[in-house]
Parts: C-alpha cells; sequence; structure tokens
C-alpha cells in the first residue's frame, strides 16, 4: 500500500516546516506534532502510513515514542523513521531495536528522504 499520510513529530518549528514542505512538495499530506507524547497521541488518532520521529525533545523522546507505537496494537504496523541530529552509530543501533524501521541524520538530504519513504512504501 502507498504511503500517503506522513506525521511528522519534532519539537522544533522549523524542523517541522522544512520537513513540511519536503514531503507535501513530494506529494504526501503531512500532519504535524510537537511532542513525543503528542506524536502518539495523532499516530493513533490519524492512523499515518509512517511517522517521522525526532529523538530529541522535552518529556518523552523520539526513541521512547517510536517504542511506545511498536509496543501499540493500534499503531504497532506504522513504519517509523528517525530523523535526528543524534549521529552515532550507538545511536542508530539503538532507534532500530525500538522498532524504527530506518534512521536518517539531519540536516536531512531531501531526496534521500523521499526515496527512504518511497522504498518503505
Amino acid at each position: 500500500m502507498p504511503i500517503k499520510t506522513i506525521l511528522v513529530v519534532d519539537d522544533s518549528p522549523t524542523e517541522r516546516h522544512i520537513l513540511s514542505q519536503l514531503l507535501i512538495g513530494g506529494g504526501y499530506e503531512v500532519s504535524t506534532a510537537d511532542s513525543g507524547d503528542e506524536g502518539i497521541e495523532r499516530a493513533k488518532q490519524i492512523k499515518p502510513d509512517l511517522v517521522l520521529m525526532d529523538v530529541v525533545m522535552p518529556g518523552t523522546n523520539g526513541f521512547q515514542a517510536t517504542r511506545a507505537l511498536a509496543k501499540d496494537e493500534a499503531t504497532k504496523n506504522i513504519p517509523v523513521i528517525i530523523v535526528t541530529t543524534k549521529d552515532q552509530e550507538t545511536d542508530k543501533l539503538w532507534g532500530m531495536r525500538q522498532g524504527a524501521q530506518a534512521y536518517i541524520t539531519k540536516p536531512v538530504d531531501g531526496p534521500a528522504l523521499l526515496a527512504m519513504i518511497a522504498a518503505l512504501g
């Protein structure tokens, strides 16, 4: 099933805007959340086809939110791509262990991200 709706979870208004513009330009519908907790709630409400998840956020971080989505019956089949400034191999491995399907570092390479999304779809 092709990916149509993407939920962008990031506490930075700038990052949400940049990612939203990139995705809208790629033909996707975009919804946003500004925290891990809001991201979990939005994912349950709108059932997006994919989630782009920042890691460093106040409160519930992206790793915790990804794990929560992966363990919840309602959201466990929604793929998550972690989008973060954390570029250590240990962070990447941890992110994948929490249930993420992919991991990309900021600043985001737009064409690479769109290709990654298309591959998951």
